[in-house]
């Protein structure tokens, strides 16, 4: 008899719902059975439950930022070992698509993400690819299950490229946001952030020490003159995922600069074109990370260059989702990032 598993799957929006189901069976060549410990609720689980996700579909298994203990591997997996704890890359690519023969594995046109295209983490096992696991020795199951949001911000930053000294602003601090922060302080570039959420503000002064910071209720096009001296931030990200603050974000770049689209909404993003082609702007899109990425995050991790432990500002165990997970998408709840728990 096939052994069972806890699963809570998302049966419509605002409908969670605790099943059994199967647990994964044996791993085959260049697999892993993994043990699901830790699991990030993301933006993008938000978004699901409230019913305004792009590239989803229910009902689903949430969940993709993954602190998982790997439990059996299949034959010729060298990759890890029985034991390893890692984070997982939730992004199956096919490999041989236009996409990912230029090493663009991230945005794969056959691309399946755990948690949105297919089922997720909300569970106790998966099996996954070797190549999707990248261990760690030193880092516990809850610092390697943020891995992935982490990712999305480095990466949204290695697609701008700003330059050491330069001014950059992040607009919205949430995780995504505050990743996207991490990472523009890590190129050398000076951070400016605008937030209207007074607490994610005076976390962002505190735990990071920044300074520039803009009220966007505020006239903030004239607050980011101000501490630029005029010349407004020549790289602009916005990870809001708001489509007003989106297109307002045109107006914030500095001539021949850059506007970074690292959130996304269900709607057309549009912009005043003689200004767009005045400031000869560049606007780019990111999406997802790469195994890079992975690698690289998790040595600045394990070097304390990022910390990501003070972002945790609710718990629960997975058993305890249908009920908490409403209250956690309520901004009077003051959630910055939760963490599921599998004991």
């Amino acid at each position: 008899m096939t052994d069972l598993m806890k699963t809570i799957i998302l049966n419509k929006p605002g409908e969670f719902a605790m099943i059994n189901r199967p647990q994964p069976a044996a791993p085959g060549p260049g697999e892993a059975l993994v043990r699901i410990a830790r699991i990030g609720v993301c933006g993008t689980d938000i978004h699901a439950y409230c019913g305004n996700q792009p590239f989803f579909s229910y009902p689903r298994v949430l969940g993709h930022e993954l602190g998982v203990e790997v439990v059996t591997v299949g034959a010729g997996v060298t990759r890890v070992r029985v034991g390893d704890r890692c984070a997982v890359e939730p992004y199956l690519s096919c490999g041989t698509c236009v996409a990912c023969r230029r090493g663009k594995t991230n945005c794969c046109v056959r691309l399946q993400v755990l948690g949105v295209h297919c089922d997720g983490g909300f569970c106790q096992f998966l099996l996954l690819p070797q190549n999707k696991l990248h261990p760690s020795r030193q880092l516990s199951l809850e610092q390697l299950a943020l891995v992935e949001t982490l990712g999305i911000g480095a990466h949204a930053v290695d697609r701008a490229a700003p330059v050491n000294n330069e001014w950059a602003l992040i607009i919205g601090l949430g995780p995504i946001g505050l990743a996207t922060l991490q990472f523009v302080i890590a190129a050398g570039a000076r951070p400016i952030v605008m937030e209207s959420n007074p607490r994610r503000v005076e976390f962002c002064r505190k735990q990071l020490g920044i300074q520039s910071i803009v009220n966007p209720a505020q006239a903030p096009l004239e607050q980011l003159a101000s501490i630029t001296q005029g010349e407004l931030p020549t790289t602009v990200f916005d990870a809001t995922g708001n489509a007003k603050s989106m297109m307002a974000a045109f107006q914030y770049v500095a001539s021949g600069g850059k506007l970074v689209l690292v959130g996304l909404f269900l709607g057309d993003v549009t912009f005043h074109d003689p200004e767009f082609h005045r400031r000869e702007m560049t606007l780019l899109s990111s999406r997802n990370s790469r195994g890079q990425d992975f690698q690289r995050i998790i040595a600045m991790v394990e070097s304390g260059q990022v910390d990501t432990r003070p972002w945790i500002t609710h718990r629960g165990a997975l058993s305890d989702v249908p009920d908490l997970f409403p209250t956690w998408v309520k901004p009077e709840t003051g959630v910055l990032k939760a963490m599921i728990e599998i004991e």
